[in-house]
C-alpha cells in the first residue's frame, strides 16, 4: 500500500483532516468519500493509480478524525467545506475532484457552484436523490422533528473483526485483507475492547428538506469543466433513482442536465465499485483526466 500522512485543515469552525498520498509538486486530486465512510476508503484506488498525484483525500465532518460539529449536518454544509477544504489546499489553481456517492454529489454541485475552481469532475455512482414534491414537505419535517426527540445511536460492534464481517456482509466482492484494513479506519477500539464506528450517529437524522430536481439540475447546469460518471454494473442505486421505472433512462435524464457529461460502467462492481474493481476505476478516472 502506498503510504498516506495526515494534516489537520481549520474549515469553518471546525478541524478537518485531510488524508495524503504523493507529493506537493504532483498535479492534485481530490477525492471525497461516501456516506458513513472515511477517506482511507480510497487506499485501493490510489494503490491503482499509474501515474504521479498528489491526492487529497478529507474526512467529511463528523466522520473519521474530522471534527463533529454542535449544529449538526446538512449537505449545504458538506458543498461549503468543500469550498473551504479548496480554498485551503489549492488556493490559487483550479483542481481535479473525484468523489463517492454523497461525495460525488457534492462535487457536481460545486462543479456548478464554483465553476472557475474545478478542472474536472468526476462522480463514482453518484447520481443525486430521488426527487421530491412539496406536498412531502410537511411529513418531512415532522419526521425530523421526532428524531431530534430520540436521535439515532450507534451501537458499539464486539470488535474489530465484527466490523471487518459487516463490511463483507455489506460487499460480498471484498476481500477479508481489505475488509480488515477499512474497519481499521472506519472504527476505534475501546478500552473493553468494543469497536465504535468514526462517525457522528446525527449523520442518521433524516434531513427537514425537500429534494427538488429542479434546484439541483439549475445548478449542473452551470458546469463548465468535463464531467464524467462511473457508474457500477450491480449497483442498486439507479433502480433507487427510477422508483420502478426504467433505470438507464434515470440517468439519461440526469447526465443531460450536465453539459458535455460522459458515461462509463465498470462491470462486476457494485455501489463501492472503488472497493470492487479499483484498477478499472484508477483507468477510467486516470484516461478521462489525461
Amino acid at each position: 500500500m502506498r503510504a498516506s500522512t495526515s494534516q489537520f485543515v481549520d474549515v469553518r469552525g471546525l478541524r478537518y483532516h485531510v488524508r495524503t498520498w504523493g507529493e506537493a509538486q504532483s498535479r492534485k486530486l481530490i477525492l471525497l468519500h461516501g456516506w458513513m465512510d472515511v477517506s482511507a476508503s480510497f487506499q485501493f484506488l490510489v494503490d491503482a493509480l499509474s501515474a504521479d498525484w498528489q491526492v487529497l483525500a478529507p474526512d467529511w465532518r463528523g466522520f473519521g478524525l474530522s471534527d463533529w460539529p454542535q449544529e449538526g449536518y446538512w449537505f449545504a454544509d458538506y458543498v461549503a467545506d468543500l469550498d473551504g477544504l479548496v480554498r485551503a489546499l489549492v488556493p490559487n489553481e483550479s483542481v481535479d475532484i473525484a468523489g463517492h456517492s454523497l461525495g460525488g454529489n457534492v462535487a457536481l454541485m460545486y462543479a456548478g457552484l464554483r465553476p472557475g475552481r474545478v478542472r474536472n469532475v468526476v462522480s463514482l455512482d453518484g447520481f443525486g436523490i430521488p426527487g421530491e414534491g412539496p406536498e412531502i414537505a410537511p411529513a418531512k419535517f415532522t419526521a425530523w422533528l421526532d428524531a431530534l426527540e430520540d436521535p439515532p445511536v450507534l451501537t458499539p460492534y464486539r470488535s474489530l473483526a465484527a466490523v471487518a464481517d459487516r463490511l463483507q456482509k455489506n460487499n460480498r466482492r471484498l476481500a477479508r485483507d481489505k475488509a480488515e484494513f477499512l474497519a481499521s479506519h472506519w472504527a476505534e477500539t475501546l478500552p473493553d475492547g468494543t469497536a465504535r464506528l468514526r462517525a457522528d450517529s446525527r449523520h442518521k437524522l433524516p434531513f427537514a428538506n425537500v429534494y427538488r430536481l429542479e434546484e439541483i439540475y439549475a445548478i449542473w447546469h452551470r458546469i463548465t469543466a468535463p464531467a464524467l460518471w462511473i457508474a457500477a454494473d450491480d449497483s442498486a442505486i439507479p433502480r433507487w433513482l427510477a422508483g420502478g421505472g426504467d433505470p438507464t433512462a434515470e440517468i439519461e435524464r440526469r447526465m443531460a442536465h450536465v453539459p458535455g457529461a460522459r458515461l462509463i460502467e465498470i462491470a462486476d462492481a457494485g455501489h463501492m465499485l472503488h472497493h470492487d474493481q479499483p484498477q478499472a476505476v484508477a483507468h477510467a478516472l486516470e484516461t478521462f483526466l489525461a
